[in-house]
């Protein structure tokens, strides 16, 4: 069982009742970049769930929606190397921000102004986030 598996069946998120078979080069065509590959074995496992993990309340969407949604909020046009994955109901999303040569950020940042000045980072990896989550990680504060 991979550590995500592991922390989010902690919080009884909701499996996929049947394996997800999914063409993502849709959507890396789409964001010019490739998802990496734990969020990507997420997707296929989970569909969109939304709780706490830890002390944050967070969404995360389901992989069929994400282009949409991206289009919708406006992320492609306004920050370029990332996609939204979810929001924490507080008016911020929940991003991968590409850095190059394979090398990504989870971020948080606000819907309303979609400048990266404003974007924080929650986690080096998809994994590391969901680890930080259910530690406790400050988002603010912990880096």
């Amino acid at each position: 069982m991979s550590l995500i598996n592991t922390i989010l069946s902690k919080y009884n998120w909701i499996k996929r009742t049947e394996k997800l078979y999914f063409d993502f080069k849709t959507i890396e065509d789409t964001i010019g970049f490739e998802l990496p590959q734990d969020y990507k074995d997420y997707s296929i496992e989970y569909a969109e769930n939304e709780d706490f993990i830890g002390e944050e309340y967070v969404r995360l969407w389901s992989i069929e929606n994400l282009i949409d949604w991206n289009i919708d909020y406006r992320i492609f046009e306004n920050l370029p190397n990332t996609i939204a994955i979810g929001d924490n109901g507080n008016g911020e999303f929940i991003g991968i921000q590409f850095i190059g040569n394979v090398s990504y950020e989870i971020i948080l940042s606000t819907f309303i102004d979609l400048d990266p000045e404003y974007n924080i980072e929650i986690g080096k990896s998809f994994t590391d986030f969901i680890e930080r989550l259910s530690e406790g990680k400050d988002w603010f504060n912990e880096k």
